[in-house]
């Protein structure tokens, strides 16, 4: 009899990657799918990145690398942060791990203990809830709708940390929001922060080099809380790299140790020839960086443009990443051909097979009453879909 861990059995599956899943599936039987529901750039690696990864291989760099990264990335890192974002750490404060995702993973399981509580904004990533889960803590949702632009305030956070919060994920830019904390927001933030000292921040900020708004503003910037910061980020999105792995943290030295130990024992160092390649990314030409941006800004600009004509839906204007998050509120409990609307998860399966356009339903983020769309794909295709949409929108009554 198979038994799996309760653990395991916890834990929820990814919606995002289910419909990424069943997308391709109906691709695979010959229907049209626009897929706008997996959150990666759609431009492939620059030139200059995959250059240096050949010459790696080259150059016979694959053996196994030191736990937390090759030298030289961190100290690339390390320069990276000091001159784009002012802050000052030193190469044994990063990790470098395979993917952002573990950098989260490391985190959560190095400095949470049973019952502790994280506090975690709605919407959210997917996978914040699950990796709490798995660390045995306990997750503390507070909501912030589209009235507020999806951002929780100060006075959110101050009224919701008890004895029991040990940190809080902020994720800025936002997925699936696209929201972006400004730096007074931030500093209102860390104000509460600073009140409770066994509070620790997990900054999420892997959509860094995708905002709309100018330069980036990292909460580990304001002193008073700096030495309870952890910053997540990596190359996957501004570099358009999701398929290298690799994700970095920046650290206080005693949490950057504590998941070098973790890492040690379950992956030990990621892949040699993306670390080499990711060295590339940051010390190379950010012009890519800035080319992609602009596209996803035009994208972002379109997009909204288009979903502003469609009667019933609500939308927010996304400052960063390359996501929109329309609240359909007004479609619940309409029905077509058999097909009734509960929430957004039913309305990203009805667009599904009515539109053949992939979404995600906000139910998986923590915001039943959204869906999200990726607008990481051609000019052509978000016109193509939105017009689908529209017209399966309008069927529903």
């Amino acid at each position: 009899m198979n038994q799996l861990s309760k653990r395991l059995q916890s834990l929820s599956p990814s919606e995002t990657l289910a419909m990424a899943q069943k997308s391709s599936e109906l691709q695979a039987q010959g229907f049209d799918i626009i897929n706008m529901s997996v959150g990666e750039p759609d431009f492939p690696t620059p030139s200059h990145i995959k250059d240096a990864a050949k010459k790696a291989i080259d150059d016979n760099v694959t053996f196994y690398s030191p736990v937390p990264g090759f030298i030289d990335l961190r100290k690339a890192i390390c320069e990276k942060l000091n001159e784009e974002n002012g802050l000052d750490f030193k190469p044994t404060q990063i990790v470098v791990s395979n993917g952002a995702k573990q950098s989260l993973s490391n985190v959560l399981l190095s400095i949470i203990d049973k019952g502790d509580e994280v506090i975690i904004p709605a919407p959210y990533w997917v996978s914040y809830p699950e990796m709490v889960k798995l660390a045995e803590g306990t997750s503390v949702i507070v909501s912030a709708g589209i009235d507020q632009d999806f951002k929780i305030t100060a006075q959110q956070l101050e009224e919701t940390i008890t004895d029991k919060t040990k940190a809080l994920i902020l994720c800025s830019p936002s997925n699936p929001t696209g929201s972006v904390y400004s730096k007074e927001e931030l500093q209102s933030i860390s104000e509460v922060l600073a009140k409770h000292p066994n509070v620790y921040v997990i900054s999420d900020e892997i959509y860094e080099h995708i905002n709309y708004v100018g330069a980036h503003e990292s909460i580990a910037q304001f002193e008073e809380i700096r030495d309870r910061v952890i910053i997540v980020n990596g190359v996957s999105k501004g570099y358009a790299m999701t398929g290298w792995r690799i994700g970095w943290i920046a650290a206080p030295q005693w949490i950057a140790s504590a998941c070098n130990s973790l890492q040690g024992q379950y992956t030990s160092g990621a892949s040699s020839i993306s670390q080499k390649a990711a060295e590339a990314a940051y010390t190379g030409s950010q012009a890519c960086v800035e080319d992609m941006r602009l596209a996803f800004e035009r994208r972002r600009n379109l997009i909204v443009e288009l979903l502003k004509t469609i009667p019933g839906i609500e939308i927010n204007n996304p400052m960063g990443a390359f996501y929109i998050f329309p609240e359909i509120k007004s479609y619940i409990g309409k029905s077509f051909d058999g097909t009734t609307i509960n929430s957004g998860a039913d309305l990203a399966m009805y667009l599904l097979e009515n539109a053949h356009v992939a979404c995600v339903g906000g139910d998986a983020f923590g915001a039943p009453n959204c869906i999200r769309f990726s607008f990481a794909t051609s000019d052509e295709n978000i016109v193509k879909a939105v017009d689908r949409v529209k017209a399966a929108l309008e069927k529903l009554a």
